[in-house]
């Protein structure tokens, strides 16, 4: 067993949702959370107040579950990346566990 977390902005809320669920993964949670980039010239060219750093909604999908669901995962969030318009690409990692209750 293994943590896979997923990351996207909340444009891409429902998509992730639709991946985890193509993969076989059916059980996940999510929580709301702030994205940043630290970039300083684009957040002080776009930005009237320079030095706040602006924000994206974003939310963080987490799942405990098998090697195989994840393999199957990674592959359908590489797809949907490929096909992306925007500089926001879903991110996601695998953290192994080393012991569980």
């Amino acid at each position: 067993m293994k943590l896979v977390l997923v990351t996207a902005v909340e444009e891409f809320h429902k998509d992730v949702i639709k991946l985890f669920k193509k993969a076989g993964i059916e059980n996940f949670s999510e929580s709301d959370i702030d994205g940043y980039k630290n970039n300083h010239a684009l957040i002080m060219s776009t930005n009237w107040f320079g030095a706040e750093n602006a924000s994206n909604e974003s939310t963080m999908f987490f799942s405990f579950t098998e090697d195989m669901f994840i393999d199957i995962l990674f592959d359908l969030i590489k797809e949907f990346n490929s096909n992306l318009e925007t500089n926001n690409p879903i991110k996601a990692i695998v953290v192994p566990i080393e012991r569980a209750i």
